[in-house]
């Protein structure tokens, strides 16, 4: 499962730290309350959809504002999965992430930035998977889900409908 990290502020706005400090990097105020309610989507949470994930991994490194709005917008769906965030890699690095989101124990979730969503998919071998978009839709909620059987891959794209104006 592929999902991109929360809202993040307007241009010239800023987002809160865990610190609850102002920071542009950080997530808007609306990113806050998608990032909280993700548990929702997963069980042990009652009407989940999808399956619960055994790997959770976001876009890592230091410094830069991605990696930590991916980070924040997991962080409360790892503490209710009681899993640790794999934040090892950092955006560039998808075949490394791709080799091991497929080694990992299944099923994975990975919040990533939308621009390296592309590149992810194909570095998994499910790019040429009817249905696929070729881009990231300008939308923070959606899951992606990619299901490998027997080597095939299938695809489908899955509302989250966690916020007013979810579509």
């Amino acid at each position: 499962m592929v999902i991109r990290h929360a809202e993040r502020p307007y241009a010239g706005g800023v987002g809160r730290n865990a610190e609850g400090e102002d920071d542009p990097g950080s997530l808007a105020g609306r990113g806050r309350r998608r990032a909280e309610r993700l548990p929702r989507l997963f069980p042990p949470a009652p009407g989940s959809s999808l399956p619960r994930p055994a790997a959770v991994f976001a876009a890592g490194g230091k410094g830069a504002a991605v990696p930590a709005r991916c980070r924040q917008t997991v962080a409360a769906l790892a503490t209710a999965l009681r899993t640790p965030v794999r934040a090892e890699f950092a955006v560039g690095a998808e075949a490394a992430l791709a080799q091991a989101a497929l080694a990992a124990p299944m099923p994975v979730l990975v919040c990533w930035e939308h621009s390296g969503i592309p590149r992810l998919i194909q570095a998994l071998g499910a790019d040429q998977v009817p249905g696929t978009p070729a881009t990231w839709p300008d939308r923070h909620d959606l899951v992606w889900m990619f299901t490998r059987r027997q080597g095939r891959w299938s695809f489908r794209e899955l509302p989250q409908h966690l916020l007013p104006g979810d579509v």
